[in-house]
């Protein structure tokens, strides 16, 4: 069960901290679609909050299209854009031919008993083919232009793993890009997804949300640090950044300082550098935080500790939408 943990003394409203931990929660995987949120009471427990506070943070989840309220059963995380039920939760294994011959009978007997013919079986198998083979000709990021880093981030990932170019769009012109288009996939983050589904719905084009890297490792070495560490924060998402300092202060409280940059944020890098004993960056930001370092060898005692984040994208949702783009 994941801990939740709230610093009362925080000058972030205590709702606005739990509404960020189960965000991420839910973007990264460890609360997956259809997984039953704890009860009020149960949080309230945990983290000491009034169940009434709690019951606002569960409200702005579900208008915010994270959780789906049901009567009598609690609060579930919702499916969101092309997820195809369990399908896209799947492992991925290799299978024999024979296994797709059946699964192919079976769906083919199936759409028999529903009256089908063959002649519209045929049509509708390679429509359906057609279709997914023009969507994964072209791939969309779409992010909100106050988080356009996450974007980057997301192409910087997707290029490297699926050896396809992908196309960054800002959300809010992600409308007009579609009018051009019927034959698009559109990716993005959990964080993301419900305003993404809203535009991509309208134009009948498939949406795929994709998991973010939970960051245990990192978070499990954050919390052996010493008191009164500083700990530096480099990416290009600000939202990242923004996640990461509210989860921290949250593990940590003021043990420890915590100060963020972009790596096109000079100013803001070399104070991190002087400053920090450990230094986390994203696989893209790397280079640049390795460069400030280099350059202020001489006018620091003791180089900071440089831990490179490999990736942003969870690695099971990379191989999950290899298999819908048709790239495993």
């Amino acid at each position: 069960m994941i801990q939740f943990r709230i610093q009362p003394d925080s000058e972030i409203p205590a709702s606005t901290q739990l509404f960020n931990q189960i965000r991420f929660a839910i973007a990264s995987r460890q609360y997956p679609p259809s997984y039953k949120l704890p009860s009020t009471r149960a949080l309230a427990m945990q983290t000491g909050l009034h169940r009434n506070t709690i019951s606002k943070v569960y409200r702005q989840l579900e208008e915010d299209g994270f959780v789906e309220s049901l009567a009598g059963s609690g609060i579930y995380v919702r499916a969101q854009g092309h997820e195809g039920g369990s399908r896209l939760q799947s492992p991925i294994v290799k299978k024999h031919p024979d296994d797709a011959y059946k699964l192919v009978q079976q769906a083919l007997d199936e759409m028999l008993s529903q009256g089908y013919s063959l002649n519209q079986a045929r049509e509708l198998f390679l429509a359906e083919i057609d279709w997914r083979l023009r969507c994964s000709a072209q791939v969309l990021v779409a992010v909100p232009t106050h988080d356009i880093g996450a974007g980057e981030l997301m192409v910087y990932e997707l290029e490297l793993a699926l050896k396809i170019p992908v196309q960054l769009v800002a959300m809010e012109e992600l409308t007009a890009v579609l009018d051009k288009t019927n034959s698009a996939t559109v990716v993005t983050s959990r964080y993301f997804i419900g305003d993404v589904e809203a535009i991509a719905a309208p134009k009948a084009v498939r949406v795929i949300p994709l998991d973010i890297y939970d960051y245990t490792k990192e978070l499990n070495l954050l919390k052996t640090l010493p008191k009164e560490n500083c700990v530096g924060i480099v990416s290009l998402s600000s939202g990242i950044a923004r996640a990461a300092e509210v989860i921290l202060h949250g593990l940590r409280g003021d043990e420890l300082l915590v100060m963020t940059s972009q790596p096109k944020d000079a100013y803001k890098l070399q104070a991190i550098v002087r400053r920090a004993e450990v230094i986390i960056s994203d696989q893209a930001s790397f280079p640049a935080v390795q460069a400030a370092v280099q350059a202020s060898l001489e006018d620091i005692i003791r180089p900071p500790k440089l831990i490179k984040v490999e990736n942003y994208i969870g690695t099971s949702s990379i191989n999950l939408l290899k298999r819908e783009l048709g790239l495993s």
